[in-house]
């Protein structure tokens, strides 16, 4: 997932909590917070902390991969 904002957070989590295998690409305070505590999702759909978290601040450091999925500001 390339983005861990709110967008990217979220479809992150559902595709981690529904067994899939994703990286988060992120930067900065929330890469450090993702890391340390996880992604924290708040919804009427269901709420929950998907912990741990795959991430990295850069695409190298993530394992070859079958879909990357864009959730970043333009």
């Amino acid at each position: 997932m390339m983005g861990a904002g709110g967008i990217g957070g979220y479809i992150g989590a559902r595709l981690a909590q529904a067994g899939g295998d994703v990286s988060f690409i992120a930067r900065g305070a929330h890469l450090a917070a993702m890391l340390q505590t996880g992604l924290s999702i708040q919804s009427d759909l269901g709420s929950f902390v998907h912990a741990p978290v795959s991430a990295s601040g850069a695409a190298v450091d993530i394992a070859p991969v079958d879909l990357v999925i864009f959730a970043v500001k333009l």
